[in-house]
């Protein structure tokens, strides 16, 4: 056995699960496997059968072992043993059974950690890439607060969203706007790219879901399903229209989200640098709504094409 760690390693792996949100099971799996690979590569083995690591977590130590078959007659020594050999290392064992004999080379340690080292961080990072990949493909099309780390070379803004750092695009950008570095912010998770290293978010805070997601956030009647977005259009940094419904006769949809003195739709109008909100009731008569979308201007008729909608 060879020691890897001095005391209880159990502290580094509740460290390890602390800060990179990485489970123990997959640490030691990970080292074990490590130390086979190290153990291959030492002895320049193509191949390795029935070789496993064990690590006693409490001591520290790890070794490599190799299982053999109990048989009458040996006739392959690298994956059979004899009865009478057996019995010496478990007096209980039988023909057929499987005993592990300890294969760990001396002079291993150093080889053993150089290679274990290489091994495990590989796999500590393929951990940590795909629980955050997992994790944000459930975020994707949701509203996730982030702060504001810096403006890149190209102009993108880099917003830190917890395990990783986002991109913000010019175009996914609102116009004019300054995004100024130590800012919290909240944008769309637009769309999530597996890469080699850490998954690339990419967010946005000119997309019209944000201003769907917000509103959710702020007026109860949405979020209980009473009242229900029938549709957004929106020029980010300038206007959005937002037309509301709901069947409850005793609900103003449009009262409920602008909310008492206004302070309801003020919020979201805060979170979008100050963008105009209009907000209007949903008709399925497409005059009235045309009507409605093109308000506060006067419109004297509406003429609808039915053919060409």
């Amino acid at each position: 056995m060879i020691k890897i760690g001095a005391g209880n390693l159990n502290e580094v792996f509740e460290e390890l699960e602390k800060e990179k949100g990485i489970s123990k099971d997959v640490v030691i799996s990970s080292l074990c496997d490590a130390m086979v690979a190290a153990y291959k590569k030492h002895l320049r083995l193509k191949e390795v059968q029935n070789v496993e690591a064990f690590l006693d977590e409490q001591s520290g130590e790890i070794g490599i072992f190799k299982g053999k078959t109990v048989v009458d007659h040996v006739e392959d020594e690298d994956n059979e043993i004899s009865l009478a050999e057996a019995k010496e290392i478990d007096e209980d064992v039988e023909l057929g059974d499987e005993v592990k004999l300890e294969v760990t080379p001396e002079q291993f340690g150093r080889i053993a950690a150089q290679a274990a080292n290489q091994v495990l961080t590989q796999r500590i990072r393929e951990a940590e890439r795909n629980l955050v990949l997992n994790e944000f493909l459930e975020k994707k099309g949701t509203l996730i607060t982030g702060i504001i780390q810096k403006i890149d070379d190209r102009r993108n803004v880099i917003v830190n969203i917890g395990k990783t750092d986002a991109i913000m695009p010019r175009k996914e950008q609102i116009p004019g706007e300054y995004y100024k570095p130590g800012n919290r912010i909240r944008v769309f998770v637009l769309n999530v790219k597996e890469t080699t290293r850490l998954p690339q978010v990419i967010v946005s805070h000119a997309h019209p879901e944000i201003v769907r997601e917000l509103f959710e956030l702020e007026v109860p009647e949405i979020r209980d399903g009473i009242v229900e977005i029938k549709s957004i259009s929106r020029e980010a940094g300038s206007r959005t229209k937002m037309a509301v419904y709901t069947s409850d006769p005793g609900v103003d949809p449009v009262g409920a989200c602008v909310g008492p003195r206004g302070t309801r739709v003020q919020a979201v109008v805060d979170e979008l640098f100050d963008e105009k909100i209009d907000i209007i009731s949903w008709s399925d008569r497409p005059e009235e709504l045309v009507r409605s979308a093109l308000s506060p201007a006067k419109t004297e008729k509406v003429f609808i094409n039915e053919e060409e909608q």
